[in-house]
Order: structure tokens, then sequence, then C-alpha cells
């Protein structure tokens, strides 16, 4: 009988071995997609080659996050996101360009893609009073 329970023992502890290292494999290869999506993000972020680059902005009751950003010139996508508890919108303007998201509403966000030349440009929200309560900074195109 003791035989029997060491032969049973012995399989079952390199089965239960194997499985923890499978899942530990499985692990490996969810940190490795993860750093991809990562990698891939920052590509894109970075300008992927200059042809293009992203803005994120946070807005809040009333100041832009990062109010003084900057990018790459060519195609900028701003990827904008309410973090406030009013409607509040995004307006890129200066050097022939003014364009604006659509207003959008507490907790959502919007995108707006621009073809900026290198300068400056002014980047406000429109919403009736908010530049003018500090909801305004400065875009350097590089």
């Amino acid at each position: 009988m003791l035989h029997k329970s060491l032969i049973a023992l012995a399989v079952a502890i390199p089965l239960t071995v194997s499985a923890c290292g499978g899942g530990g494999d499985t692990s490996s290869s969810t940190s490795a997609a993860t750093s991809t999506e990562s990698s891939s993000t920052s590509a894109s972020a970075s300008g992927g080659g200059g042809a293009s680059s992203s803005v994120d902005i946070s807005e809040t009751e009333y100041k832009l996050n990062p109010a003084d950003p900057t990018a790459k010139a060519g195609q900028v996508t701003f990827n904008v996101s309410n973090d406030g508890g009013v409607t509040h919108a995004l307006e890129v303007e200066g050097n022939g360009v003014e364009e604006e998201t659509d207003s959008i509403s507490a907790g959502q966000s919007g995108k707006l893609t621009v073809d900026l030349k290198p300068g400056t440009y002014e980047i406000y929200c429109p919403i009736d009073g908010h530049r003018d309560l500090g909801m305004e900074g400065t875009l350097t195109v590089q």
C-alpha cells in the first residue's frame, strides 16, 4: 500500500510542477503582448518616422493637461479626454489653421486630427468663457 502511495506521489509532483510552469509561460506571453502594445503606442506617439504624431490632453475645470505640449510636424492627432464635470472641447488655432473637436461631455473623449507645420499654435477650450478661466495653452510643433 505504501509503495502505491509513493508511486502516485512521484507521478503527481512532476504533473503539478509542469502545470505551474505552464501558467508561467502564459503569463510571459501576456507580458510580451502588453510590451508589444506599449511599443506600438509609443511608436505612434513618437511620430512613427515623422509622418504623424499624437498628443493626449486631459481637460478639467478649467485647465488643459498638458497645457504646453509638443508634436512633430505633419498629421497630429489630439486624443482629448474630458476628465471634468462639464462639457468641454479643444480648438487648435494658428498658422492658418483653426480646427476644433465637437463638444465632449463629461467623462467622454474625442479626437481631432490636423495637418500642422512647424511653429506654435494656440490650444484652448472654445466653450463659452472656458478659455478666459484658464483652459488654454501653446502647442509647439517641431
